[in-house]
């Protein structure tokens, strides 16, 4: 039976995303603006931001600081989201917390009424941030780092006000919100440590994974509001359980996030430890050492057997984009390499091209699908790979049974010693993750989640 909580969760999708701080603030205020009681550090940007927030999270942690996290979307369940020193919220804190944000908004919104005004009605999004909010705000944690969902200027967790963002890339995505430029959409991310100079001065940009126009456009803007820029060089002593460059710069970000916000020169002070100030202070040696064990869920993460051997590789390549970054990564550490690969996407995606790109480096396909009405049915993705010259060795729906079967002919395999390779959606990642999550230890932070609904993401 589902919880009062999910229910009124559940209500909020019809509201779709909806820009903005209006809602966000007023339902702040009514709940005692639980925002203002930890410092807080934004994560904005187009690819990249949650494995920065989660690199981040454990470096500030391995200070000793009570680190929330608020990440999205989730792969398993919504508890993923919110995090406090890498332990999910509770399903019963979540639910109170749910029933605690309904009440203000009925609260709210029968006084705007009584005013002749519309009522206020959150999305998805933002009861959740909401929610994260609260949670914090009762655990006492000494900062937060809080992943945007969309943008930055307009997202509702640039209500928290914090004193960093980084901004980990930009590309052309939701144009119709966030401007038809990446230019523009720069702008809007940025936008996150407020928009006017008094909102935003005395604040600091970590940037990385832009080109240079762009970066100038970044220190430029920096400088209208009064705010320092900083640009970190990429890192070449991380070592990470993620394979793949693009997570070495995300990780260079996250180190240098963490010392700008915890100097070496000065104590750090927070309102939950004011006594013990003293022991915050940054080194760079702990962080380095907190990032050798951050392996970012369903993201070039690799499982291992018993005897050590890497079996699988998860993935969640979504796009093109997210393709080209994986064929690099497999080209730098399996090289000359041809995989079994597990692939199936949603209907809105270009499979064509991403299938293009993988070609090379696959030996065999196995195509699936989730019950999960976006997803492409098994057919029509046979149909886009026969046009493509491409064979498929099998099929079938992902279930235990087709895994295992899928994993025993990989073994089979002896002309292509290569671990298997589960991509091409994120939702199949998770999926895959609740299936194979009791089998392997890099898994088990989500052996006591309750799985929820797809529609969530």
């Amino acid at each position: 039976m589902q919880s009062a909580g999910m229910e009124y969760l559940e209500s909020r999708l019809m509201f779709g995303m909806v820009p903005g701080l209006d809602s966000t603030r007023a339902l702040c205020d009514a709940l005692g603006n639980p925002e203002k009681k930890f410092r807080s550090i934004h994560v904005v940007g187009t690819n990249g931001k949650g494995s920065t927030s989660y690199y981040l999270a454990g470096i500030l942690q391995a200070h000793g600081l009570k680190t929330g996290l608020y990440v999205s979307p989730h792969l398993v369940s919504l508890q993923e989201r919110i995090r406090i020193n890498d332990a999910p919220i509770s399903a019963g804190d979540l639910d109170r917390l749910l029933l605690k944000v309904k009440a203000a908004a009925e609260s709210v919104s029968a006084g705007r009424v009584a005013a002749g005004l519309s009522p206020v009605e959150p999305t998805f999004f933002e009861v959740l941030t909401l929610v994260a909010f609260l949670y914090y705000a009762e655990q006492g944690v000494d900062v937060a780092v809080l992943e945007a969902g969309m943008g930055g200027r307009l997202d509702s967790t640039a209500v928290a006000g914090g004193e960093i963002a980084v901004v980990t890339s930009i590309g052309l995505e939701h144009t119709e919100v966030l401007g038809p430029t990446e230019s523009a959409i720069l702008h809007e991310k940025m936008g996150v440590v407020g928009e006017s100079r008094e909102a935003a001065c005395g604040k600091t940009f970590i940037v990385g994974g832009i080109s240079g126009a762009l970066l100038e456009e970044a220190r430029e803007y920096a400088t209208t509001l009064g705010c320092k820029c900083i640009v970190p060089e990429i890192r070449e002593d991380i070592v990470l359980p993620n394979l793949g460059r693009h997570y070495i710069e995300n990780a260079s970000l996250s180190l240098a996030a963490a010392a700008q916000f915890i100097p070496e020169s000065a104590p750090f002070k927070t309102a939950a430890h004011p006594a013990t100030a003293a022991t915050f202070k940054y080194n760079d040696a702990l962080a380095i050492k907190a990032l050798a064990t951050r392996s970012w869920a369903g993201r070039m993460q690799l499982l291992a057997g018993p005897d050590g051997r890497i079996r699988v590789i998860l993935d969640g390549a979504h796009n093109s984009h997210a393709v080209r970054r994986l064929v690099e990564t497999l080209r730098t550490y399996y090289p000359g390499k041809k995989f079994h690969c597990l692939f199936g996407a949603l209907k809105d995606k270009d499979v064509g091209e991403m299938l293009k790109l993988m070609a090379p480096h696959v030996a065999c396909w196995h195509i699936t699908k989730t019950p999960y009405p976006r997803f492409r049915e098994l057919a029509d993705l046979r149909g886009e790979m026969q046009a493509l010259g491409l064979l498929v060795s099998s099929e079938g729906e992902l279930s235990r049974e087709y895994l295992n079967d899928v994993l025993a002919a990989c073994d089979a395999d002896k002309l292509n010693d290569a671990p298997l390779l589960i991509t091409g959606s994120l939702y199949m990642i998770g999926a895959s993750i609740e299936l194979l999550k009791e089998d392997f230890d890099e898994l088990a932070f989500f052996r006591a989640l309750a799985p929820t609904t797809n529609e969530h993401r």
